[in-house]
């Protein structure tokens, strides 16, 4: 067995507190997000993980990444009938997390997923490489293939169908807004006496801010 326990890492670059942000985790995120992008050295800031219950009971986890968010939340898009898709439409109860480990911080939100407009899909996929439009067609994700060769040759003949046409978006493919229930901050700090601030969201819409031990 290979033993971990000397693996340790002192988190000193930064704080969070009460004092310095917002009412709304919104605002707080865009600030982290952007100052990732910035300072962070991290190639894909958008990258996060999303964790669901699947239909055999069990959680699983798989990195996706973000392509909006605003005040109603998170938006990533996917195969409706994949395992994630199918395990979203029968418990829409997910959690999506961030790690950004150059800035020794994390976003965990908890909430609940629904399909986006068919318009916001279309307008999504429409924005797509063309490459990316046909291996969403070609592609029944988390199903078995008998190869890679199998996917390739059903590429190649979407490729000549559609060629110099307009590629439709498949309707088992779009969008899922993930509306926040709950958002947590987490900053590394010494001597693992990290900062978490919980956010909750309540029922005249303002948010619940909290300091959770670490």
């Amino acid at each position: 067995m290979q033993d971990l326990s000397n693996y340790r890492k002192s988190y000193d670059k930064s704080e969070l507190l009460e004092s310095t942000i917002p009412e709304d985790p919104i605002n707080l995120f865009n600030r982290w997000f952007h100052e990732t992008e910035d300072f962070g050295g991290t190639e894909e800031v958008n990258a996060m993980t999303v964790s669901t219950i699947g239909l055999d009971g069990f959680p699983k986890a798989r990195v996706v990444l973000l392509k909006k968010y605003n005040e109603e939340g998170f938006i990533f898009y996917t195969n409706y009938n994949s395992e994630k898709g199918k395990a979203i439409a029968n418990n829409p109860n997910v959690c999506l997390s961030f790690f950004w480990h150059s800035m020794e911080r994390q976003v965990i939100i908890k909430g609940i997923a629904q399909r986006t407009a068919e318009i916001v899909s279309d307008n999504y996929f429409d924005s797509r490489p063309d490459g990316s439009k046909l291996g969403a067609i070609v592609s029944n994700q988390s199903e078995v293939v008998p190869s890679r060769t199998f996917l390739e040759e059903n590429l190649k003949q979407l490729e000549n169908e559609y060629e110099s046409m307009v590629i439709p978006r498949p309707k088992h493919w779009g969008g899922f807004l993930v509306v926040p229930h709950e958002v947590e901050f987490w900053q590394g700090r010494p001597n693992r006496l990290h900062d978490r601030i919980r956010y909750t969201s309540q029922d005249d819409f303002s948010w619940k801010i909290e300091r959770l031990s670490p």
